[in-house]
């Protein structure tokens, strides 16, 4: 996953889908007559064309937009994360916010289901009001944003279930790279650490719980891993969580408490080539002010736990811009960073140049071989399309000037 003459180019999964997947999704999962063909058949064109719209635009290594991954309208609490939900066995009746059953934890501190995060409390106001532009789709985080707002509980042993999907999405990605001439492409799957985030009312313990969301999990990884395609391991709660603890806890109560989700997928992925892996962390996707988020420097060695051959995180956003300094000096053992140095957190397109000097921060710290140019989040829902597909644009022409002013800095490991 290194790069050869030039900075390479990915970004971090979810893109703008068309209006009329979107449609036939809600419709699927709100229990509305649809034709399963037709679905199935418009879900391979629109995958083809979403790839080939990177390949044009320059992206090296592209995905499917997450098209595969339905979420729907009845889910509106994390919705990233929802298609998971119906790709497992062992899912009883949904919960409502501040209902879901949690189990005993043998750790120090505990990840509450539905944590009033410290950010928000922090800027209660801003986030209180649907107008500020803080909370997400223009709702209030208080009274109507939470009411109705659903989750799944683990009622039974946890099982994967999501075979014919994800065989799907490989075969339609698989069609796509073939229509653009790429060879290499990603898939996104959740990780264990937040996946185990819903409620539990079956598993012993919370870090039991985290296991079997690894072991269940694991069958997805082999599924895209074995077909030769990247899986990328979408696991926010790496960074997130310390943000839902209120109060703050000690930095060495909150890594013992990530360190077990670590362990549990470093257990799922045994055995996958660690070239077709790669993890993304982030401080969560909305567009509030971030001040509570931890720094990254206290998670780079921990994040270097994890065995994958590439990571994926936030700089190019305002609040995390600064931390390429948290690289400095740090070993990466032959594995690849993806920074983001395009941001989903505002409408503002940068330009190719802030872009090209983010890129070279990067490889200056850690070698320009190492650095495959990304975003910090998806891009799909948190900006508008027309903004979205700008965004890329810029990330790619940004590699280009990084690529010249780096010159023949840029070669294969």
């Amino acid at each position: 996953m290194s790069s050869s003459d030039r900075v390479r180019t990915s970004h971090a999964g979810s893109l703008p889908r068309p209006d009329d997947l979107i449609e036939l999704n809600r419709r699927r999962l709100d229990g509305e007559p649809y034709d399963a063909e037709a679905y199935e058949r418009r879900l391979r064109e629109a995958t083809i064309e979403v790839v080939r719209r990177q390949a044009e635009l320059g992206i090296d290594i592209p995905n499917d937009g997450e098209y595969g991954h339905t979420m729907g309208a009845k889910v509106d609490y994390g919705a990233w994360w929802s298609y998971a939900f119906q790709r497992l066995g062992g899912l009883g009746l949904w919960a409502e916010m501040g209902e879901v059953p949690t189990a005993p934890t043998k750790t120090r501190i505990r990840l509450a289901a539905f944590p009033e995060r410290r950010d928000w409390v922090r800027f209660a106001d801003a986030y209180a009001d649907p107008d500020s532009g803080v909370a997400p789709k223009g709702k209030s985080t208080k009274g109507e944003a939470q009411a109705g707002m659903l989750l799944p509980v683990c009622e039974g042993p946890l099982t994967y279930t999501g075979h014919h999907e994800v065989r799907r999405d490989v075969a339609n990605l698989k069609a796509g790279l073939e229509a653009a001439g790429l060879e290499q492409g990603f898939l996104c799957a959740i990780g264990p650490g937040s996946l185990s985030r819903i409620g539990n009312a079956h598993y012993e313990t919370e870090e039991d719980f985290v296991w079997a969301c690894a072991e269940a999990l694991r069958e997805e990884y082999l599924a895209i891993t074995e077909a030769g395609l990247i899986v990328q391991i979408d696991e926010p709660s790496f960074a997130e969580n310390w943000d839902q603890f209120n109060p703050e806890p000690s930095l060495e109560d909150y890594l013992e408490f990530t360190r077990v989700r670590v362990e549990a997928l470093n257990h799922a992925l045994r055995g996958i080539p660690r070239e077709l892996t790669r993890f993304h962390c982030c401080w969560g996707s909305w567009h509030g002010p971030h001040t509570t988020d931890i720094p990254i420097a206290d998670l780079v060695d921990l994040l270097l736990e994890i065995d994958v051959g590439a990571y994926s995180f936030e700089a190019g956003n305002v609040r995390h811009e600064h931390e390429w300094r948290a690289w400095e000096g740090v070993d990466l053992g032959g594995r690849v960073l993806l920074p983001g140095v395009v941001s989903h957190a505002t409408n503002v397109v940068e330009d190719p140049q802030v872009v090209a000097d983010r890129i070279e921060r990067f490889a200056k710290v850690v070698g320009p071989e190492r650095v495959i140019a990304s975003t910090d989040c998806g891009l799909g829902g948190r900006v508008h399309p027309q903004i979205a597909w700008a965004k890329l644009e810029a990330l790619t022409e940004g590699a280009r000037l990084a690529s010249e002013r780096l010159g023949g800095g840029v070669a294969a490991s």
